[in-house]
């Protein structure tokens, strides 16, 4: 940990290829400065990404990084956290790469609360893919394939992430970028496993979940009595189907990493010299 680190540290030499004005800029502007505020190092921190227009966010962000395949990117991560329970494990993806494909690798990964951060950039649509609907799409959202409207209700990630025992549940507001940044920022502080649902404005295919929708809809929870350790409060928020919340909606303060409760402390990325004994037995017995 350092306190001479600034964001654009974590700043590569790549320029981002997203539309102008999409969300995802304002969202890993968000994620950089809470990695620089809470200390860590671009040498110490490993992001994966998943696929979709968020899946190129670990080429725009100076640190180790892997591209995952298509809603994979948790069970990489997690490995990677395993692996090597020093480093800062960040995973970030989209709403289609992680709640659709991923869907059960993001319930189980909820429950394991390996102490990591998800941060999923949700713009209620498949950007990449030119447009269809995604899993968190309104029922009546018509796209070119649901020209009549999804016809199903959207899948509520917070909701999945609470019934799965998760310990730390947020939302943000990507152009609200302090507060994004704070509550990244918590996720990152928090012992297990940090989710935050990102609102990621996809300004080119979807006119409906627009920056001007949320910035006229948002409830931030910092403004209320909300007491995100009470789990009945959270849960009642979370089932609120008739309002946008952003801020921490739940928090286990007892929460203890899977790592450090299994007794995971040291890195195994040192392997001794030399293939163990039968080792290449066992290559030629499946090559």
């Amino acid at each position: 940990m350092s306190s001479d680190i600034r964001f654009t540290d974590f700043k590569s030499d790549a320029q981002p290829t997203w539309c102008p004005g999409c969300g995802d800029f304002g969202t890993m502007n968000g994620m950089m400065k809470a990695l620089a505020n809470t200390g860590n190092d671009p040498d110490n921190t490993f992001v994966v990404a998943g696929i979709g227009c968020s899946g190129k966010i670990g080429t725009y962000m100076h640190s180790y990084a892997l591209h995952g395949v298509h809603g994979r990117a948790l069970p990489v991560g997690i490995g990677v956290k395993m692996a090597n329970p020093n480093l800062e494990v960040m995973v970030a993806g989209g709403d289609g790469d992680g709640y659709s494909i991923g869907a059960g690798h993001f319930v189980h990964a909820v429950r394991r609360n390996v102490d990591m951060s998800y941060i999923v950039m949700d713009n209620r649509i498949y950007g990449l893919t030119k447009g269809q609907f995604s899993p968190t799409s309104r029922e009546d959202f018509e796209t070119s394939t649901s020209p009549e409207g999804t016809k199903q209700q959207p899948v509520n990630p917070l909701a999945l992430a609470l019934s799965a025992g998760g310990t730390f549940i947020a939302q943000s507001f990507s152009s609200d970028a302090q507060r994004h940044a704070e509550i990244v920022q918590q996720a990152i502080e928090h012992d297990g496993f940090g989710f935050v649902n990102v609102y990621s404005p996809c300004v080119t295919f979807n006119d409906v979940d627009t920056y001007d929708y949320f910035r006229d809809t948002i409830v931030d929870l910092e403004d209320t009595d909300h007491d995100p350790t009470d789990y009945d409060d959270a849960k009642e928020k979370i089932l609120d189907a008739d309002k946008e919340y952003q801020g921490v909606i739940y928090q286990d303060e007892s929460s203890v990493g899977f790592e450090e409760r299994e007794g995971i402390t040291e890195s195994m990325a040192d392997i001794p010299d030399g293939a163990p004994d039968d080792a290449m037995d066992l290559v030629r017995e499946f090559y």
